[in-house]
């Protein structure tokens, strides 16, 4: 087909590539996309050896010495170590005031980048050691982690998806809140199955979040409901 779209990163100064080789992007006039890297032949035991995903289509030189069995092993969920799961856990709740402050600020742009790309990536990288505890860590959960979906709880699901919706302050206030839900959730389920211990820094970072959210909008109600419930239903389990 014809070409109606090229990139080649090699090229580009604003976007400079990060791997060897040259590359072409192409889309076709059918819709269709290939991405085109070409290396030179010393490079290619170390390429074999890379991506576990690639597949052999073509050796016509006979130069590929073994069986290449394409997996996906290298991308399944790990067990988190107990100071992974600690990172984690303090990189969500550390980073919640600057959404806060960005809130309070009304800079919603600055609340949002720190939510989505920070808050939620923990939030996140949280649910899906969920699924690998559920599932002998025996599975990947996808790039950006599309396929989480297909693992977890349909009521876990529509949550989560409720949390993108930031077209106001006060949606970016909600979303927030229910990020500490989920996580305060999904985190102390980790800690429990794998005897890892919740760090008490929630209760502090939630009533910073509360106070702030007092002071600069003038509610309580919503903040303070949801923060009750979470906290009486870690203690009934």
């Amino acid at each position: 087909g014809n070409i109606i779209m090229m990139q080649k990163p090699e090229d580009m100064e604003l976007f400079p590539a990060e791997e060897s080789g040259y590359s072409y992007i192409m889309y076709f006039d059918d819709y269709n996309k290939i991405d085109l890297t070409l290396l030179p032949l010393e490079e290619l035991k170390d390429y074999l050896n890379g991506d576990k995903l690639m597949q052999v289509i073509l050796d016509k030189d006979g130069r590929i010495d073994r069986d290449v069995v394409p997996t996906d092993i290298d991308y399944h969920v790990r067990k988190p170590s107990a100071r992974e799961y600690d990172d984690c856990c303090n990189e969500f709740w550390n980073v919640t005031p600057y959404v806060v402050k960005g809130l309070c600020r009304k800079e919603i742009l600055f609340a949002i980048d720190h939510l989505n790309e920070i808050v939620r990536h923990e939030l996140l990288r949280m649910i899906s050691w969920k699924v690998g505890i559920e599932t002998g860590f025996q599975l990947s959960v996808g790039k950006n982690y599309k396929f989480i979906d297909r693992y977890i709880s349909e009521d876990l699901w529509k949550r989560l998806l409720s949390t993108y919706r930031m077209d106001s302050c006060e949606n970016v206030w909600e979303a927030l809140l229910l990020c500490h839900q989920l996580f305060r959730e999904v985190s102390g389920e980790v800690a429990e199955r794998l005897h890892y211990d919740y760090p008490e820094y929630d209760k502090n970072i939630t009533k910073y979040t509360r106070d702030m959210h007092k002071k600069y909008t003038g509610e309580t109600g919503c903040l303070d409901s949801t923060y009750a419930a979470d906290i009486e239903e870690r203690r009934e389990q």
